[in-house]
Parts: structure tokens; sequence; C-alpha cells
């Protein structure tokens, strides 16, 4: 189930009453007031604003940003740098930034742009903007801006029309470069971008034309295509490594029959015969295409990257020819390798081997990591999981000074005129900006206020990875204990499903639809509750934290009963259907961590490693941060065959 964090409110009156008065305290009588006032800034309603009464509210500089915004491209530079210093502790001042740069590109105020912006800014019509006013005072760094910012297969904002016609004009951007731009466009299906491009070539490059008209209607005709492309061979590189892109992806077995023979004849740049080979590979092992394995065998030790080995080894494990696994582990790149995952099968493959000496050095390498493939190979050499765990602590005169940073009161005022959007922004902010010291000292804030969903985007946007009290807090405990018990399925692995859906956000809402902490469609929120002879929630009664967890609760619990209690299929059920996992056994090669690293859906694999991975830690973090008794999959999910054999009904 994919999702995004919206980050709305995620807290009820009873976290927040349970935080001392002192914070509290901070409530201002004008909070009314500012709510009415930023409403009114917003739809320039600038009568409605009660000046007097928000004078001095920590929230006035966001009345005072949609004030200067409006006055834009008119406000000067200085007005501007100004706001940007007064708030520079807040998003604020780079959203300042960034509407001014906007507004003077718009009217071509270039000068006043370059005096706000501080580098290159985010996005792409702001970037030409910025770019274009660079042409006169920094020309090399518009032109390599602005070739980057063309050489893309899509089209760009009218904002980058100035740029890319003056650095055409000045011969930055010449025939070869709108050349690969038409051949990024015709891979990408832009055909009305391709064609424009096709009219601003001369009659050099109208054989490449011909050839991608030619194409266009048979990706076989590539054998009788010219070789040599525009000027000096110069397009063939290109129109090649498209054309090979779209044959391979519509047809492996005859894209690389072709590529066969004419690969020997191209001149053609190593990148683009890197990337048609790579293409290649990746196609004919995802399709699992017979008869292109020798080709693909002979070409990985120069091909070489991590997609198309990590395939090759999956599919060597799949078949458990342990030989394979090492020999292609053998061209991952080091980095990679080292990673628990394929430390982990290093090992199987030399233990399967018989070389136990060699198994039980990569187990305890992999065995140093936290997450389902560290804690696999700690089972195997019968040894602790290796949490990392760091514990954060903090005096009271600290926490009392947390609470008057400015930024915190404006999150907390943010909060009280219901402006969630706004108040995550400023929280992460200050997370993003701040030092050690400080980030965990907002971490321990948002944990001591409830904020769940806040406190573990604060560890994510912050790195705090081994801070796992913060990562995994005790969110929303009670219901999860008490529903596992009545529904007779592992708390923990309900904590690690919703931490994983939702991050504890009770709103969270995906592009599906799915909705809360354990991300249910209404759909089947209504199922479970006629199942369960309650009412239809409907689409927001869902989303009540209690009432999500039960019926996520009674999902699991059918999932669990479907696979004869194996809660490793019942975690891939919850992200991929049952239907999908009862394909998969089927073909399944019998072994539970097997089973894993060959699931066909890459969401779903990572989804049931973080799943098992984060029930670890929830258990050790309840058993006071010890790992002692905690296992990630019962000694059954281990050794049982993971085939048709595990459904309930076959």
């Amino acid at each position: 189930m994919r999702h995004f964090l919206s980050f709305r409110r995620a807290t009820s009156w009873l976290a927040a009453a349970a935080l001392s008065v002192s914070v509290t305290a901070h409530a201002q009588p004008s909070d009314s007031v500012m709510r009415t006032a930023l409403e009114a800034a917003r739809n320039q309603q600038w009568h409605r604003i009660d000046e007097a009464a928000i004078g001095g509210h920590v929230l006035e500089g966001y009345v005072e940003y949609h004030r200067l915004r409006s006055r834009l491209p008119q406000a000067e530079p200085g007005e501007v740098l100004d706001f940007i210093e007064r708030h520079r502790d807040s998003p604020l001042a780079e959203w300042m930034r960034g509407q001014a740069i906007g507004r003077y590109g718009e009217a071509g105020r270039y000068g006043s742009l370059i005096e706000v912006a501080d580098g290159e800014p985010s996005g792409t019509e702001r970037q030409c903007h910025y770019y274009t006013a660079l042409l006169v005072s920094d020309p090399q760094a518009a032109a390599e801006g602005g070739r980057s910012l063309w050489n893309v297969g899509r089209s760009q904002p009218s904002a980058c029309d100035t740029l890319f016609d003056r650095l055409r004009e000045n011969g930055e951007i010449d025939e070869f470069a709108i050349w690969q731009r038409k051949m990024l466009a015709w891979q990408r299906g832009e055909n009305g971008l391709a064609s424009y491009l096709g009219r601003l070539l001369d009659n050099r490059w109208q054989e490449g034309r011909e050839a991608v008209d030619r194409l266009q209607r048979d990706y076989a005709a590539i054998t009788q295509v010219p070789t040599c492309i525009g000027p000096e061979c110069l397009g063939s590189g290109p129109l090649f490594a498209a054309a090979m892109h779209g044959f391979t992806r519509a047809d492996t077995e005859a894209a690389l029959e072709a590529w066969r023979k004419i690969a020997p004849h191209l001149p053609i740049e190593e990148e683009h015969r890197h990337a048609i080979e790579e293409d290649l590979a990746f196609y004919s092992l995802v399709r699992d295409i017979g008869n292109n394995r020798g080709w693909v065998d002979e070409a990985l030790p120069r091909i070489a990257t991590p997609r198309v080995l990590e395939l090759r080894i999956r599919q060597a494990l799949a078949s458990r020819d342990w030989a394979d696994v090492l020999q292609w582990l053998e061209h991952m790149p080091e980095e990679i390798r080292n990673e628990s995952r394929w430390q982990y099968w290093e090992a199987r493959a030399h233990e399967q081997l018989g070389h136990q000496e060699q198994a039980e050095v990569a187990y305890a390498q992999a065995a140093q990591e936290r997450n389902f493939f560290g804690f696999a190979a700690a089972d195997r050499i019968d040894r602790p999981y290796s949490l990392n765990l760091e514990r954060n602590r903090f005096d009271e005169d600290l926490r009392r000074q947390v609470e008057t940073w400015p930024a915190v009161q404006r999150t907390e005022a943010l909060q009280r005129i219901g402006e969630e959007g706004l108040a995550n922004s400023e929280w992460l902010h200050a997370v993003a900006n701040g030092s050690p010291r400080e980030v965990r000292a907002l971490a321990d804030y948002a944990a001591r206020r409830g904020w769940h969903a806040r406190l573990v985007q604060t560890t994510i946007t912050a790195q705090l990875w081994d801070a796992l009290d913060w990562r995994f807090p005790e969110a929303y405990r009670e219901h999860f204990l008490h529903w596992g018990q009545r529904n007779g399925v592992d708390p923990f692995l309900l904590m690690g499903i919703a931490r994983r859906e939702s991050a504890y956000n009770p709103e969270a809402l995906s592009p599906a639809g799915a909705r809360g902490l354990m991300q249910l469609m209404p759909g089947t929120a209504t199922l479970l509750s006629r199942q369960l002879g309650i009412s239809d929630p409907g689409p927001y009664g869902v989303l009540d934290p209690e009432l999500n967890i039960r019926l996520g609760s009674t999902y699991i619990r059918d999932m669990v009963d479907r696979y004869r209690g194996n809660r490793l299929a019942a975690a891939a059920a919850y992200n991929a259907g049952p239907g999908r996992v009862d394909r998969w056994l089927r073909d399944a090669p019998e072994e539970f961590d097997l089973f894993v690293e060959t699931i066909p859906f890459r969401e779903t694999r990572d989804y049931v490693q973080a799943v098992l991975s984060y029930r670890v830690i929830f258990e050790s973090l309840a058993n006071g941060g010890s790992t002692e008794g905690v296992v990630m999959l019962s000694e059954a999910e281990t050794t049982m065959r993971y085939d048709a054999s595990l459904l309930a009904r076959n």
C-alpha cells in the first residue's frame, strides 16, 4: 500500500493535556484574530486585518509574508532581503526568496532576481528564470545550467523559452543538443516535442529524421537504417539508444537478436552502448527469457550494474544455484556487497556448498545490522540481535528552554489555529537546520507532546536512525495490545504494520485512497465492519485510531488464518493482496528467506522485511531495550515449507 504522509493533526486533546501546564500557557488571546488575519491575508482582504490585535503575535510574519508577496514584482529587493533576514529561522524566508525569484523573473527584473537569489533555486521554472538572469553577468554558468535544463525528454515551462532561445542563438545549444533532446523525447513518447525539435534541424539531419520515422513504424527496421546519423555520425548514439530502448521493451528477444547483428558495426559512444546492453539484460532477466540467458551471462561482467546483478542473483537463488550466487556476488560493487542482505546470501551460499568457516564470517558481518537479513543472520549463528539503541536524556532546564524557542512557539500557535501543514513546515525547518543537540531536544519535545507522526518524521529528517524510542514510539499502544489480544494477533506485528503504513499518522491518505493508521481502503473497511456486525464507518470514521486498529487487526487475523498462522505470508498479503500471495506460494522455492527474496514486487519484498524487523524493535523496546527472548519469526515460520501447502484451502 503506497502512501504519503500529510502530517495533519496526529494527536488528541488527551495527548496535548498530558504535557505540563507551562506549554499550554503559551496560548495568546489574539489567536482567533490571527486566524482571521491569516485567512484575510491569503485573500488579500487587508481591511479585515486588525493590525493592533495581531501586533507582536508569534505568527505576525505570516501575514507580513502575504502582504509582501502581493506587492511583487514591484517590491524592491531590499525589502525582500530584509524579510528573509528577519525570518531566517523560519521556512518563510526561503518561501519568500522563491516567490521573489519567480515574480522578478516573470517581470524581467533580472537584476533584482540576482540580488535576492542565493545560488540555484529549486524548481525548474525558477531555475530557468535564474539562469536567464545570469546570461549577462555569468554567461558560462548560464550556459551550463541552461544545457542541463534543456537536455530532458519532456517539455519545459515557458519560463525557459528566453534562456533556450538565447543559448541557441549563441551556439551553446547546438544541433547535436537539439537532436539529442529529440531522441530523449521520442524515447519518452513525447511525440509533439520530438516533432518540434526535428523542425529546428537542417538538411544534414534529414537521414536521421527519416530513420526515426521508419523505426516508429517498425523497430525491427533497426538493422536496415544507416549506422551514421548526422555530421560526423554524432547522432548515431542517441538514435540507437532511443530505438533500442523502445524495441527492448516491445520485444526483448527480437531486440537482442537485432542488437547482436548491428552492435559490431555501430560508431556509438560507450555510454550509449552500455545503456542499450543494460536495458537488454534487465528486461531479459525480468521476463525470464531463456534464449537470452547465454548472452546475459556473457555480458553481465561488463555491464555490472547493481539492478541487473541483483536480478541475476535472485534467479540463481530461485533455482538454488549456490555457485552462481557466489559468482555474481563477486561482480557487485563492494559497498553494496557488504550490505547485510548480500552478506546473508553469501553466507547461505557458502553454507550450502559446505564452506562453513566462510559462512560464519559472512553471517557475523550481516548480523551487525538492524534489519530483516541482519536478524535472520543472527538467528543462523545463534547471536543476539543488534539493535544499536541510542538513549537520550534531558534535564528539565533544557526542556523549559525548548518551550520558549521561536520555532516551537510558532508550531504550537499554528496548531492552535488549525494550520497543521504550516505547523509541520515550521517544525521540520527547525529540525533540518538545528544542531545535533537542538534536534534531539526537539524530538524529546515532540515525544512529550504525543506528536507521534511528527516525531517519526523528525527522526527521518535528522537521520536519527538509532534513536529507536523516537523512531518507534509507543503510539496507540493500548489499542494494539487490546485488539491484538481480542483477535489473537501478535500486537507487535500490528505495530510494525501501522508504522510502515502510515508512520503513525492517523489521517494518512494514500493516492489509492487507503486511510488511517493501518491504511485501510474504504471498501475493505465496509466489508470488515459488516463482518464484525458494526456500523460502516465511512471514509472519515475509519480515521478513528482505535476503530482503524480494530478493523486492521481483524483483516490481519483473517490473513494469518488463511496462511496457517504464518505472519510472514500474512504481512505480504496485507501489502499485495492474498490472491497474489497465493500465486507466489504455488511457485515458491519453499524456504522462508528464499520466499521473501523471490517475491516479484520490490515494494512487497521491502514491505515484508520492514514489518518483520519493526516488530522485533517494538517487542525489544517493550522488553526494556533487550532482545533476550525476542525472535523475528517462530521456529515453525522459519522451518515450514513456503509453497501451496501453506494455504489453508488448497
